[in-house]
Formats: C-alpha cells, structure tokens, sequence
C-alpha cells in the first residue's frame, strides 16, 4: 500500500503542509502512521477521509462541523460526492447567470465608452457576490452604517485590517493557542470592527461570516486563507 509524506500529499492535492499540521492539531485529518523520525505518514485511507473533508469544506462547512459530521456513523464517500455536486451545480448556474450579465453589460460598455469595463465588471462581480448574502434592507442598513461612521473611518478601519490579520496569522504560525489571551485580545479587535461595520446588527453579520466562508474571492480580498478564518473564529466563539 502506498504512503505520502507530508510534503507529496501537500503537493499533490494544492493544500499547504501547514493545512495538513493544522488538520492534525484539531483531530480532523492524523496520519496513518510516522516514521522511526517522526514524519507524517498517509495512506489511502487518509487520502479517503480528506477528499470527504474537502467536498464537505465546499459545501459550506467549518472544519469543526466537518470533524462532527465525520465522527458520525455512515455517511460515505459517494454521499459527500453527491452532496458536493449539487453544490457545484448551483454555483455554475450562478455563475452562468452571472456570465451573461457581464457580458452584456461589457458590450454596453464598449460601444458607449467611458468608464473603464474592467472596473466596472470587477465592482458588478462583487456586488452579485455580496447580494446572495444579504437582504435589500440588511445593504440598505450597511450603507447607512456606512454613512454614519464617515470615509475617513472607513479608510482607517480598511488599512487595519491587514495588520490585524498579519497579527493572527503571525500567532497561529508559532502555534498559539487560540484560546490564549493574546488570541483572545486579537478577537476582540476582529469583533469591534466587525461590529463597526455591522453596526451590531447579528443579521448582517452572519452574512459576513457566510460571505467569507463560502467566497474564495472575498477571502482573497480580505487578505485571509480558510486556516486563518478557522483559527481566529475559535476565539470569537470563545469571546461569545
């Protein structure tokens, strides 16, 4: 039976060898077994068990719902499949959808002139983006919010972000535990600007927490991978 260390299954299914020690830490993906020296070693059952883990992200889920929902009895393989291909369907009939609106609205464009195509189909992609998450009154709200707080706090709040999340990523790098106070110091200051954002409306803020768990765009733009969302969301749970 074949094994891979650590680095080939990293390299082989386009995860980092930090996703893979942290799936390790939380229980959710251990290896089969280690060398005499202590390398990870994974076999084909492990192999099993994170394609399940990775159709099972798809869909929506955090790692500790995905390391619940594995820790059931039954559920197989070809089930989570399924379930990641209905998923996958609704996003190509979004995106389809989506496709069109573009293209039209970049035929407009090029013959009308003006305002960059490029620019303008980036902010059309994220508004369509933004609208599966929130409701006409919750963006109504957002822009209020918006109004209240000034542009000038804004662009405060938008070159904080990357430090603070440069900060979270620096403490789960060392391996802090999330639970620690230092983490529990940064969850605060993630909340307190979620909160300026939200206005402390929960509605709107679990379309935040949705956005960014389901939309590899959005996470990108932020600046954050799913490890980092992970890590930090443990201490805002904790923070209650």
């Amino acid at each position: 039976m074949r094994v891979w260390r650590v680095g080939e299954l990293a390299e082989a299914t386009g995860l980092t060898v930090r996703t893979l020690h942290h799936y390790d830490a939380i229980g959710l993906l251990r290896p089969s077994a280690r060398t005499a020296s202590g390398y990870r070693l994974y076999g084909e059952a492990d192999i099993e068990r994170l394609q399940r883990i990775r159709s099972l992200r798809a869909l929506g889920l955090s790692l500790e719902e995905i390391r619940e929902c594995l820790g059931r009895p039954g559920g197989s393989l070809a089930e989570v499949i399924g379930l990641h291909i209905g998923r996958l369907r609704e996003e190509i009939e979004q995106k389809t959808r989506l496709l069109g609106r573009l293209e039209r609205m970049a035929a407009r464009l090029e013959a009308d002139g003006g305002v960059s195509a490029e620019e303008f189909l980036e902010t059309l992609e994220a508004m369509t983006m933004v609208e599966k998450y929130f409701t006409a009154e919750q963006l109504e709200r957002i822009r209020q919010q918006g109004e209240r707080v000034g542009s000038a706090r804004i662009k405060e709040v938008e070159a904080e972000w990357p430090v603070l999340i440069a900060e979270v990523k620096a403490e789960m790098e060392k391996g802090t535990d999330p639970l620690s106070e230092p983490v529990l110091a940064l969850a605060r200051r993630w909340k307190g600007l979620v909160e300026e954002f939200t206005g402390g409306d929960h509605g709107i803020a679990a379309g935040v927490r949705e956005l960014y768990r389901n939309e590899p765009a959005a996470r990108e733009w932020a600046g954050f991978d799913p490890a980092v969302w992970e890590y930090i969301g443990r201490a805002m749970r904790a923070l209650g």
